[in-house]
C-alpha cells in the first residue's frame, strides 16, 4: 500500500474490529473506495483468534514469540501488523496489489 489514510481510535470499549469498521466506513465515504488493506501496531492483534469477533489469526513471521508481521482479516480488512505504526493508529487503504488484480479484469 503506497498511499492510505492514519485513522486514530483509542476508545477502550470497542473492539478491534469495531475499530476497523469505523475506520473503513469513513474512508469509503470520503474515498469512494473500499479499503482493502490496514497496518496496526502489533499489540493491537489479539494473542489468539479467538479474542476478537469475526476474525482469523495467522502467523506469517518466522519468529511465533512476536506478533510483528501477524495478520488478521477484521471488519472485512486485512490487518497487517508493523512496529512502526503507532498504537491506537490505523494505516488504511487499498492493497496494490489487489487494485492491480482488479485492473487485470
Amino acid at each position: 500500500m503506497n498511499i492510505g489514510m492514519l485513522w486514530f481510535d483509542n476508545d477502550a470499549k470497542s473492539s478491534l474490529d469495531t475499530k476497523i469498521e469505523r475506520a473503513a466506513s469513513y474512508y469509503r465515504t470520503k474515498y469512494g473506495r473500499t479499503p482493502t488493506l490496514c497496518f496496526v501496531h502489533p499489540s493491537m492483534l489479539p494473542a489468539n483468534a479467538s479474542s476478537p469477533s469475526n476474525s482469523e489469526l495467522s502467523n506469517t513471521s518466522d519468529n511465533g514469540a512476536s506478533k510483528e508481521g501477524q495478520k488478521i482479516i477484521a471488519g472485512g480488512v486485512e490487518v497487517r501488523s508493523h512496529r512502526s505504526v503507532l498504537p491506537n493508529h490505523f494505516w488504511i487503504g487499498v492493497n496494490n496489489q489487489t487494485t492491480a488484480l482488479r485492473e487485470l479484469r
